[in-house]
């Protein structure tokens, strides 16, 4: 693998996240807005409600700048944590669920993000169709893990030592791949998790690790599309 510098070409500069919401008002509710294909519907959809009216006094929180984007094109006023700590709810998809509705995310490289903002959520639904369920998170994907670039090398060796085949998730051109927050994500192949949470705890203790994709206990609601129709699991 070619050296990985520790200030890749390429680095964004864009602007910060824009707080497009009005004064605090208790009665508005706050809606988690996540990243990828199946939240880009949801915010499209929201967006269509919001022009009919049929919704109103919505304020979303975008997991990435890419929803932030797509937010502000479908007429959603858009906010910030730090003026909106609590959320009411979160809508987003995922990659891998288990029947204990542990999850894999962070395909779309916002897990951070998509992170932070479950957690400051009261409710969270995930989307998904149902090729994304398994017996057990890491059969069907990898588990990705965003580091700093300076340290994508030992920590990589270091979860090689946990049983992983981990590799820098890279752009067509062969660049790493950046997260909003400029770090690089290793894609981690473990396997069928027995203990997703002792994985994820020994994960997080490895300095350089910013973040890991399991997320556990986090979804109180996944909603599931499948030929013969709709089904709602709930923890």
């Amino acid at each position: 693998m070619p050296p990985v510098h520790d200030d890749p070409s390429g680095k964004r500069d864009e602007p910060p996240p824009r707080d497009e919401s009005p004064p605090r008002d208790d009665s508005r509710m706050l809606v988690g807005l996540g990243h990828g294909t199946t939240a880009g519907f949801a915010i499209a959809r929201i967006g269509e409600l919001l022009r009919a009216r049929t919704l109103n006094n919505i304020v979303g929180i975008p997991c990435s700048r890419i929803t932030e984007a797509e937010a502000r094109r479908s007429g959603i006023p858009t906010g910030i944590l730090e003026s909106h700590p609590e959320i009411d709810l979160t809508i987003d998809g995922a990659d891998e669920v288990d029947p204990q509705l542990n999850m894999i995310k962070g395909g779309g490289g916002a897990l951070l993000r998509e992170k932070v903002v479950a957690e400051a959520s009261k409710r969270c639904i995930y989307i998904i169709d149902e090729s994304k369920l398994s017996p057990r998170v890491g059969t069907l994907r990898s588990v990705p893990v965003e580091v700093i670039p300076f340290a994508w090398k030992p920590v990589s060796r270091y979860l090689q030592s946990l049983g992983a085949t981990s590799v820098v998730r890279r752009e067509v051109v062969g660049r790493p791949f950046l997260t909003d927050e400029e770090k690089f994500i290793l894609d981690c192949t473990f396997g069928a998790l027995n203990d997703p949470g002792d994985l994820g705890g020994a994960v997080r203790r490895r300095a350089g690790v910013i973040e890991h994709g399991l997320f556990l206990g986090l979804a109180t609601d996944v909603i599931v599309s499948g030929p013969s129709g709709l089904r709602h699991m709930t923890r």
